[in-house]
């Protein structure tokens, strides 16, 4: 018997894929009582603390490019609980913090496949995109990453990554 493989985000409604309204995009919330956007997304009350509190939270795509406004590199393991297979070389990651376009709020998420610190830089226009955090024979845990925008276009980062690849 064949198995289906599911694609379960990392962290469900925190992104998707928004067809007609441009494709992958991180997913926040905006209070009608105070115009406030929120990253992670809020379904309780506004965190803002100067509202009113009396506004309805609505689901928003939030902006599909930014600009890179900080970036490191992980270049070791990291301790329990995070899980991984020790058996497995570890590959170092790219850590990118993002100024998203309309909202002038800041995300952090790592940087597409193959797209290590010497390509970035501070201010350059990036965009999200979708990736696989961890498979297994079952499950493709999927979330998302940036990567460099290099033409008005959208581009492709200039490393023909579709954003699927593992880290």
């Amino acid at each position: 018997m064949e198995r289906t493989r599911t694609r379960t985000p990392v962290v469900s409604g925190w992104f998707g894929d928004s067809g007609a309204e441009g494709g992958f995009r991180l997913l926040g919330t905006r209070c009608s009582a105070c115009a406030a956007v929120f990253f992670p997304r809020e379904d309780a009350y506004c965190r803002n603390p100067h509202c009113a509190g009396d506004g309805e939270l609505a689901e928003v795509p939030l902006s599909p490019r930014g600009r890179v406004w900080s970036y490191t590199d992980g270049r070791y393991r990291p301790p329990a609980p995070y899980v991984s297979d020790p058996e497995v070389p570890w590959e170092p990651y790219t850590l990118v913090a993002v100024e998203l376009e309309a909202e002038g709020m800041v995300v952090l998420g790592q940087a597409a496949p193959g797209v290590g610190v010497a390509d970035l830089a501070i201010g350059m226009e990036v965009e999200v995109v979708g990736g696989v955090l961890d498979e297994t024979a079952e499950t493709t845990w999927t979330t998302w990453r940036f990567r460099p925008v290099t033409d008005g276009a959208g581009g492709d980062g200039g490393d023909g990554a579709d954003g699927e690849a593992r880290p």
